[in-house]
C-alpha cells in the first residue's frame, strides 16, 4: 500500500552556479509543493499504513526552517535547486519516516523532481 501527504511552503532562493545572465541567478521566490510518499503494509487492526498526523509531525520542523526564508542561507541548501531541496528534505525526514519511498518537490505547478533516496 502507498500513501501520501502533501505540504507547501513559500521561500526565496537564487542559483549561485548558473551564468550571471540566467534568470535564476537573481533572487526570486516560489511556492514549493512537497509530496511525501510512503509504502508499507496495511495494519490489519488500525486499517492504515501510518497515521497522517505522524507524517505532519515529521514535516513540521523542516517546514519551520524553510517557510518564508532565503533557502541559500540554510546549511546544506547553498545551491537550492529542486533536486538539492528534495535531497535535503529526504535526509531530514528519513529518520522519522523509514517507510518513505519517494518524495516529490515542485517549484512551479509544471516543474519539479521526484527523489527516491540515494541512487
Amino acid at each position: 500500500m502507498e500513501l501520501f501527504k502533501e505540504f507547501s511552503f513559500d521561500a526565496a532562493h537564487f542559483l549561485p552556479n548558473v551564468p550571471p545572465d540566467h534568470k535564476c541567478a537573481r533572487t526570486h521566490g516560489h511556492t514549493y509543493y512537497v509530496k511525501i510518499i510512503l509504502e508499507g503494509p496495511l495494519d490489519p487492526k488500525l486499517g492504515w499504513v501510518m497515521d497522517f498526523a505522524e507524517i505532519k509531525s515529521a514535516w513540521k520542523p523542516l517546514e519551520d526552517q524553510l517557510d518564508h526564508f532565503l533557502l541559500n542561507d540554510i546549511p546544506g541548501l547553498e545551491n537550492p535547486t529542486a533536486e538539492n531541496i528534495a535531497i535535503w528534505i529526504w535526509e531530514g525526514l528519513q529518520p522519522y519516516l523509514p517507510l518513505m519511498s519517494a518524495l516529490e518537490v515542485k517549484e512551479t505547478p509544471s516543474s519539479g523532481v521526484i527523489y527516491r533516496g540515494e541512487q
